[in-house]
């Protein structure tokens, strides 16, 4: 059980550069297929803390990515980076200076920016 200050799910994926805009975020965590520590969930307004795993399934992969801290706003994408770590089996970490093409790595399928 992971306690302490939360943030909105949806706010945090957006702010993390997980979900190209609030409403992509939304929909993920409304789609019932996210998933925090194992429950599935099924509300954008679903608080998420520090220490937290989400997974997702993306393709036949599923993401997984551990809760670091909360951001307040949303800055560039390196600085987003330290917010989580990704936690997806058989995948390198992505490093912070990574290109763009890499963050669209760990979105939804149906949410990549083309």
């Amino acid at each position: 059980m992971v306690y302490g200050a939360g943030l909105r799910l949806d706010k945090f994926l957006w702010f993390a550069r997980l979900a190209p805009s609030r409403s992509h975020a939304q929909d993920l965590c409304e789609s019932r297929r996210l998933r925090i520590d194992g429950r599935v969930v099924d509300r954008a307004a679903t608080l998420v803390r520090a220490g937290a795993v989400l997974s997702w399934p993306r393709g036949d992969d599923v993401v997984v990515v551990r809760v670091e801290g909360l951001p307040d706003h949303r800055g560039p994408y390196a600085e987003a980076r330290d917010f989580y770590t990704d936690l997806t089996p058989g995948r390198a970490a992505i490093n912070a200076d990574a290109t763009l093409s890499s963050q669209d790595a760990l979105l939804p399928e149906a949410f990549a920016l083309a």
